[in-house]
């Protein structure tokens, strides 16, 4: 379908949020990326990527996006289903059988996806340095017993999402998970240096710094005994805060659970899922609109909030303007990728500041201009 779009409006309104925000102080450094119909229509950055005074953040700077990775975990998956590699209602245990301890041998693929696993909470006293290591972190994940059975609800499995899902991708393929995210996404959307779980050592020095600018301070206002800071964030040296991602050994850790990434890679891999690339489509319509579509519509037990998800993926977040047929995922401190499948519309927006979800406005106001540009 032809579609008319102001691209210039675009890029200059885009500009000129993305300027403003840096001006006031609001934000430090910002991406904002959009494709449409498969064609870039948007690339944009402003700000610094080490603070005031360093050196200027550029389209190509890699930026910590914590869960927004969660959507390359299950693009890679959905990839591996396409080619028949995995099947969605195959308990994990077939794949990986040390995970059917504690009565999880019934749980499926589809359930890890919609974060209905049951097994949303870390060790009480995990540290950085645990959380870093693989083996450790998927035995434990392993020896835990489900707070509810596999499949009866949902509630947002924040860290273990990625070792649940990114151990099953190791057992069938043989690859680590960023190993199997290159070979199978990346490299064939030529942005195999600019979207990573865990870091190579070599691109450190491309990473920005992330500054708090509330976000921690959310957290903390959390009361401890709500879900999501009981079981998914049980202490604050895992919480997803700057200081954590500041640190070499986590951003070189292969971790599922999170991403680094530059906001155009980010919309070329959402763009791919919706049509071809330069002549590369990541799934076929049928499987896009299967794993984009509502599977699970209600209260989450962690976030304690009604959310719609598809296959690993949100729908209708407020920077998707509340559209169920807009999919994707968000990170700790307000980065975002999405698609839109009635547009024909990706975006993603990544950002060196932290900000709170209560003040947060910078991705809406984004996507909202972008959206009224296309018609």
């Amino acid at each position: 379908m032809q579609r008319r779009v102001r691209a210039d409006d675009v890029r200059a309104r885009a500009g000129e949020i993305l300027d403003g925000l840096v001006a006031s102080g609001r934000e430090s450094g910002l991406q904002a990326a959009a494709y449409l119909d498969g064609e870039p229509l948007l690339d944009a950055h402003a700000g610094r990527a080490d603070g005031p005074g360093g050196r200027p953040l550029t389209s190509g700077t890699l930026v910590h996006s914590f869960s927004t990775g969660k959507g390359f975990t299950a693009t890679l998956v959905h990839v591996l289903a396409e080619r028949g590699l995995l099947d969605y209602d195959t308990p994990i245990a077939r794949y990986w059988p040390e995970f059917a301890e504690h009565g999880k041998g019934r749980a499926t693929v589809r359930h890890a996806l919609t974060h209905a696993v049951g097994v949303p909470q870390l060790p009480a006293a995990v540290t950085p340095a645990e959380l870093c290591d693989w083996d450790a972190m998927c035995a434990a994940v392993a020896a835990q017993r489900p707070l509810w059975e596999p499949g009866t609800a949902s509630g947002y499995h924040g860290w273990t999402f990625g070792w649940i899902l990114g151990e099953t991708v190791r057992r069938i393929t043989g690859l680590t998970p960023a190993d199997a995210l290159r070979r199978y996404v990346t490299e064939p959307l030529g942005i195999a240096d600019e979207l990573y779980f865990g870091l190579p050592r070599s691109e450190l020095a491309r990473t920005a710094p992330l500054v708090e600018g509330g976000w921690e301070a959310y957290l903390e206002a959390l009361p401890p005994t709500v879900p999501f800071r009981r079981y998914v964030a049980p202490n604050r040296s895992v919480w997803t805060t700057a200081e954590l991602a500041n640190r070499a050994s986590y951003l070189l850790s292969d971790l599922p659970a999170g991403g680094t990434t530059t906001a155009r890679a980010a919309a070329r891999l959402y763009a791919a899922l919706l049509g071809e690339v330069d002549g590369v489509r990541l799934l076929s319509p049928e499987r896009t609109a299967y794993a984009a579509g509502v599977a699970v519509d209600g209260k989450d037990l962690m976030l304690m909030a009604r959310h719609a998800k598809g296959l690993g993926y949100f729908l209708g977040l407020p920077a998707m303007a509340g559209e169920r047929t807009a999919f994707g995922h968000h990170g700790s401190g307000g980065s975002i990728a999405f698609a839109d499948r009635e547009r024909g519309l990706s975006f993603a927006l990544t950002r060196t500041r932290l900000v709170s979800p209560r003040s947060d406005t910078t991705a809406r106001r984004l996507s909202d201009a972008i959206r009224s540009a296309v018609a």
